[in-house]
């Protein structure tokens, strides 16, 4: 499978992703390529993460979370974080959350929308987080909605200029970034998810083996050292 390169002939990138670490199980290291290009990318978090770590309460884990998303940031050159605060595991499709992720997109004006794998699967025997099924899809109704005035008017004017929304970690990925140079940077973006990670098991924990082994494969259909894709549509 053949994978196109990702444009790059923009300016203002947004992610708007369920939850703390969505953005560095991968994608952190394209976001430090194009902020080390001059691009705005910004981030908008759904909810805390409040409900990802089992063997502590939510009303810890939520402030944790938020600070730990904040300085994976600082990594990768992302200066604007906000949450909306939205439950984590009870995220479903509908009105109330296309009207959600319409404000940050009429608010932030992005030429580029990112996101996490929204597909039902992440490819084989697996099934995919229903958070990120419901934002992933509900997105994008939510950038068509950010373009129409008489949709959703209360969340502010409306902003028809978002060029793609692009999906990492897909099983179907159809382009490609090189981040050969940045990717000790999104290593370093998810390390900062410190007491998350030491509260998982197996290669998911490790930050540079994970994202390595993924890296290195979707290198090689680029022809690249290290790469990581994204499903654009």
């Amino acid at each position: 499978m053949s994978l196109e390169t990702f444009p790059e002939d923009w300016t203002n990138g947004l992610a708007i992703i369920a939850h703390p670490d969505d953005m560095e199980y991968g994608a952190a290291a394209a976001v430090a390529r194009w902020t080390q290009q001059g691009k705005r990318v910004s981030y908008v978090l759904v909810t805390d993460g409040e409900a990802g770590i089992n063997s502590m309460h939510p009303d810890e884990v939520g402030p944790l979370r938020r600070a730990e998303q904040i300085a994976a940031c600082e990594e990768v050159g992302v200066e604007t974080v906000e949450f909306l605060g939205l439950p984590d595991g009870l995220l479903e499709e509908g009105l109330e959350l296309r009207a959600a992720l319409c404000e940050p997109i009429r608010k932030h004006q992005p030429d580029v929308v990112l996101t996490l794998n929204y597909r039902d699967s992440w490819g084989g025997p697996s099934w995919n987080h229903p958070d990120h099924r419901a934002v992933g899809r509900s997105l994008l109704d939510a950038v068509r909605d950010a373009a129409n005035p008489w949709i959703f008017p209360e969340a502010g004017p409306a902003w028809d200029g978002v060029r793609l929304t692009a999906f990492s970690g897909s099983p179907e990925p159809t382009h490609g970034v090189d981040v050969t140079e940045t990717f000790s940077a999104g290593v370093e973006s998810l390390a900062r998810h410190t007491v998350y990670l030491e509260n998982l098991d197996g290669d998911m924990a490790s930050p540079d083996a994970f994202l390595r082994g993924a890296a290195t494969a979707s290198g090689e259909q680029m022809g690249v050292e290290l790469a990581t894709t994204f499903e654009v549509r």
